[in-house]
C-alpha cells in the first residue's frame, strides 16, 4: 500500500500515515525499512495489519519520487555566475 505521512513524533519514535476518511494508520520507528524517522508529507510504501483496534504499518519504506528523465546519478550542472544578480 502507499499513502502519504500526516505525522511525525521525534519523542515518541512513531507517527501518523494518511488513510483518507478512514481510520488513521499508525507506524512504529521499529517498522521503517533504511531510515530513522519520517517526514510530513513523505510518500511511503507499507503493509497493513490489523492490532488492537487500530491499523499498523509494518516494513515502512520511502516510496521512490523520481518523475521524468532524469537518472539518479544524473550531475547537475553549476549555475552560470552573473554579476550583479541575487541567485
Amino acid at each position: 500500500m502507499q499513502t502519504v505521512v500526516k505525522k511525525w513524533f521525534r519523542d515518541k519514535d512513531s507517527g501518523i500515515l494518511d488513510n483518507g476518511s478512514g481510520p488513521d494508520i499508525i507506524v512504529l520507528k521499529a517498522d521503517l525499512v533504511n531510515c530513522q524517522f519520517l517526514k510530513v508529507g513523505a510518500t511511503v510504501e507499507f503493509e497493513c495489519h490489523s492490532g488492537d483496534q487500530r491499523i499498523i504499518a509494518k516494513k515502512v519504506k520511502l516510496a521512490q519520487q523520481f518523475k521524468g528523465t532524469k537518472q539518479k546519478n544524473e550531475q547537475r550542472k553549476p549555475k552560470e555566475f552573473r554579476y550583479g544578480v541575487m541567485t
